[in-house]
């Protein structure tokens, strides 16, 4: 992924055109996975989870259009607060992943349909260390739990995908253990919503905003 911000200028003069293409040059990999059996007993009005699937401008973006969301930040999780910057991230050497924070209203959305949002359209779970065209432990599909909750609902529902064969390759997804979540740069926040024609996400991350609007209609909010 092509990030420095003078290389962000350059590619932003040409995303016009590669928009126009795009579509007809690739499509998200969606698979709309069966409803997780396990679910969360509601508490409170407000309820944090975070979530791994490659490059956080495309988790960003999906997430911050299901209702019942209330904010989404792009961030890093897995290492340690001195490595908490891109430079050192991209180098796939800090144990952290580029990951999303999501803050909810548990009364409106489940953790369980986060879940299903994510295994369906965020991210293909079957890959290791990689998402489309990033490779690197820093693009590895993981989910953060916070909460002993979070934990039985998370691991059920990777057993319940793999029982029912929902994908071609066994999931690789991982539960790690909790881990502080820092922040990114103020330039990755919001980045797909302030650059929806930046040529990465015209190919790789608007595809997956739209499967996620046509499969699940009854969460989309605008």
């Amino acid at each position: 992924m092509l990030r420095t911000t003078s290389l962000m200028a350059a590619l932003l003069a040409g995303a016009a055109l590669i928009a126009a293409i795009a579509p007809s040059l690739a499509e998200a990999p969606a698979t709309k996975v069966p409803a997780s059996v396990a679910r969360e007993a509601p508490s409170g009005n407000r309820e944090t989870a975070i979530f791994a699937g490659g490059c956080f401008w495309g988790v960003e973006g999906v997430f911050s259009h299901m209702k019942g969301v209330i904010s989404t930040t792009s961030g890093y999780a897995g290492g340690d607060r001195s490595a908490a910057r891109y430079e050192a991230v991209a180098t796939g050497a800090t144990g952290h992943a580029e990951s999303v924070e999501v803050v909810f209203d548990p009364r409106q959305v489940n953790y369980a349909d986060l879940l299903r949002v994510y295994f369906s359209v965020v991210a293909d779970p079957t890959q290791v260390n990689r998402q489309g065209p990033d490779e690197g432990t820093q693009y590895r599909t993981a989910l953060f739990p916070l909460s002993a909750a979070q934990i039985t609902v998370a691991r059920a529902y990777i057993a319940q995908l793999d029982a029912a064969r929902a994908y071609p390759r066994p999931i690789a997804t991982r539960l790690e253990a909790r881990h502080e979540f820092f922040a990114a740069e103020p330039y990755h926040q919001k980045f797909m919503a302030r650059n929806p024609d930046y040529p990465y996400i015209v190919i790789n991350d608007r595809p997956k905003v739209e499967a996620f609007r046509r499969l699940f209609p009854q969460s989309w909010k605008s």
